[in-house]
């Protein structure tokens, strides 16, 4: 079967993933918080930039390759992390573990995935990243470095910009809970998606067929059991990070630092002296805030502020978005819903038709735009889509 014949987007894969998945599953990796207008937020925000097409240029050569962290990489995008990876398709994270080595792309694993860094080791390739949810506990904190670095994983990664749980409502309402447990309402979800089903309980067979936070396991304690999906264990054993706690990471880890959901101008000057390796630029999708703007209006802000790299997250559905942040300052695009929505869609076909999608939508919008490499896209004209008279420059 060709599958761009009949998965041609990420909104056909995102459609197939909903009809494949128990709602309480789907309510989790698609919901946002509140009244989720900073999610829809950051989709109307990246449609209002705009490029003026090019023509006359000939054939075009393009190469999507870039360098990234002093690594040269295949492609301006990797795989995001997302807590419980594992609940929205069996074996999740070792899916795309797998491709991500085989692809060169970056794969990150967060520290709430239902499968450990020791699990993971032997599918990890060079550009493996470790997500931090901040642990209260020094020796705590020391073991889990120390796990992610005998596992294999050079790049760690602080999510900065959860200081509380947020509520998610869509989410709660759901029924799911942390570890998981299936409840009769949720079992009559389960019965509607067999093939979700039957995957799940081999792969955790003897588990009651549902996964948990594999990471934590060594430190779960009796009063974690039962807390809602937005309050988990993660919660009782992490702390809200100050700016003492990035210096103890910077000393403690001898690799690749970035910080994870920074969206002020002013904290890149104080991140960059303590030595953070690169910034990345998201409002968690959606997830944490609702009233936060879209993470692609402060992007040029931030370019303008530091010389560190930036990664950018928070919206992206396609190649011309990727674009977008490309052309507003970010060095890299990281995709954490998209690569889930095509594992659900497709299993373990999911990621590579996804990367396949995502690069030949690169591919022929900067044909479009007469562009032969990525480093060009910083000499782009930025087009507000709502001012059709307005333009600026990508770099004032």
């Amino acid at each position: 079967m060709d599958l761009h014949q009949h998965y041609p987007g990420l909104s056909d894969l995102r459609a197939r993933a909903q009809r494949r998945l128990p709602k309480f599953v789907w309510e989790y990796l698609d919901s946002a918080t509140g009244a989720e207008a900073t999610k829809h937020r950051n989709r109307s925000a990246l449609d209002q930039i705009g490029f003026l097409p090019s023509i006359l240029h000939g054939p075009l050569q393009v190469d999507l390759s870039t360098s990234f962290l002093g690594r040269d990489l295949p492609r301006p995008f990797g795989i995001a992390p997302l807590g419980m990876s594992g609940l929205i398709w069996p074996d999740a994270e070792g899916h795309l573990a797998r491709f991500g080595a085989a692809s060169g792309i970056p794969y990150s694993l967060s520290t709430v995935a239902s499968q450990s860094p020791e699990d993971l080791a032997p599918h990890l390739g060079p550009e493996a990243w470790f997500q931090l949810y901040p642990p209260k506990d020094e020796d705590i904190r020391r073991d889990m470095l120390e796990r992610a670095r005998k596992a294999g994983f050079k790049t760690l990664v602080l999510t900065a910009d959860v200081p509380v749980a947020s509520r998610r409502e869509r989410q709660v309402r759901s029924g799911l809970t942390q570890p998981p447990r299936l409840t009769p309402r949720l079992l009559a979800q389960v019965a509607q998606c067999p093939t979700w089903a039957l995957g799940m309980a081999r792969q955790h067979r003897g588990q009651g067929g549902m996964p948990h936070m594999r990471t934590l396991d060594k430190y779960v304690t009796e009063n974690s059991k039962g807390l809602s999906s937005t309050a988990h264990i993660g919660y009782l054993l992490r702390t809200s990070p100050d700016w003492d706690y990035v210096k103890w990471l910077r000393d403690a880890w001898e690799g690749a630092f970035v910080i994870k959901g920074v969206m002020r101008a002013e904290d890149a000057a104080p991140l960059e002296q303590i030595g953070v390796d690169a910034l990345w630029v998201s409002n968690h999708a959606g997830r944490q805030f609702d009233a936060a703007p879209a993470a692609i209006d402060v992007l040029s802000e931030l370019r303008a502020a530091t010389t560190l790299p930036l990664i950018f997250d928070s919206g992206i559905e396609g190649g011309l978005d990727i674009l977008r942040a490309l052309a507003l300052g970010a060095d890299f695009v990281m995709l954490g819903r998209a690569f889930h929505f095509a594992l659900a869609a497709l299993g373990a076909q999911g990621p590579a038709h996804l990367c396949d999608i995502l690069s030949k939508d690169l591919e022929a919008n900067m044909g479009q735009l007469g562009l032969h490499t990525l480093a060009e896209v910083r000499t782009l004209q930025i087009r507000n889509l709502t001012l059709p008279s307005q333009a600026v420059s990508a770099n004032d």
